[in-house]
């Protein structure tokens, strides 16, 4: 897989330094490829950059506030002037807020920030390198959807919701830049075991990927630029609400009812029974 990507790729545009975006940017590096970082703390890029570089690999910094649309587009005119192309933009930062909608009836905020950072953010980098690619007719847009989009995942309303939006417009995209050979991917990621996760305590009783396992998905989107990377799980999920979308709403209802709300806010731990164990384990990478 890296001898193919190295093959392939000269330059990048990575979106995160932690959790999936810190070890895709690793492996793209070590694959040759010249990545570059876009994130919110300077300090942080910082010391991936240092990793990289220590390792042999190329990477430019660029600090951005991914909620703010004029610095999204002061980064953008830094990152396209500071190299010949960009053959990748993978939008990888994200917020994912974990709370039923009964739950949330005070708090029109949370919806507001998901779609702010996980859609508007994502659509106005978009915007702002894809002309570029279609000059050259070549790149490839890559946005970091989730399984939840497929499965209609309880609890997740904010965020699956600016995950769909996010989804709709690669959709509509991917045919207007067709002609132009620029392929536009979702990657339905499950869940993934990462710092974002790490607040919800009963996520470390439940079956996640590995960073690496979320980086080898991003990978092969890459090497085979396919519409669309899922989980077997997120594929059987989108089918069976497809055809018989009261059966993914009885199971989807059966979790909710099984796993508890966050207590993250208090820091109680979380254990789960046997039936919950059992749930979890028959649904690998759902959000609960």
């Amino acid at each position: 897989m890296n001898q193919k990507l190295e093959q392939l790729f000269q330059k990048k545009v990575q979106g995160a330094s932690s959790g999936i975006g810190l070890t895709v940017a690793k492996k793209l590096a070590a694959a040759g490829a010249h990545v570059l970082l876009v994130s919110r703390t300077e300090e942080t890029l910082k010391e991936v950059q240092a990793e990289i570089q220590a390792e042999g690999g190329q990477a430019d910094i660029f600090p951005c506030d991914l909620n703010d649309m004029d610095a999204i587009d002061e980064v953008s005119k830094q990152i396209i002037a500071s190299v010949d192309h960009i053959d990748i933009l993978i939008n990888n930062a994200g917020r994912s807020i974990r709370r039923a909608v009964h739950e949330s009836v005070d708090r029109f905020h949370d919806f507001e920030r998901t779609m702010q950072l996980n859609y508007f953010g994502a659509v106005r980098l978009v915007l702002n390198i894809l002309p570029q690619m279609m000059v050259r007719k070549d790149g490839q847009i890559i946005n970091i959807s989730s399984i939840g989009v497929l499965a209609n995942a309880t609890r997740f309303s904010a965020y699956v919701a600016s995950k769909a939006a996010l989804d709709a417009f690669s959709r509509c995209l991917s045919a207007e830049v067709h002609s132009h050979k620029i392929a536009i991917t979702s990657v339905y990621m499950p869940l993934v075991r990462t710092p974002m996760i790490a607040p919800t305590k009963i996520y470390k009783y439940v079956p996640t990927l590995s960073p690496e396992q979320a980086a080898d998905l991003v990978a092969y989107a890459i090497v085979k630029r396919p519409k669309k990377v899922a989980t077997n799980l997120g594929r059987l999920a989108s089918i069976t609400y497809s055809i018989a979308p009261g059966i993914n709403n009885k199971l989807m209802s059966i979790g909710f009812n099984l796993f508890p709300s966050s207590t993250a806010s208090v820091g109680e731990p979380q254990k789960l029974n046997l039936v919950q164990r059992a749930y979890a384990r028959l649904f690998p990478g759902e959000h609960w």
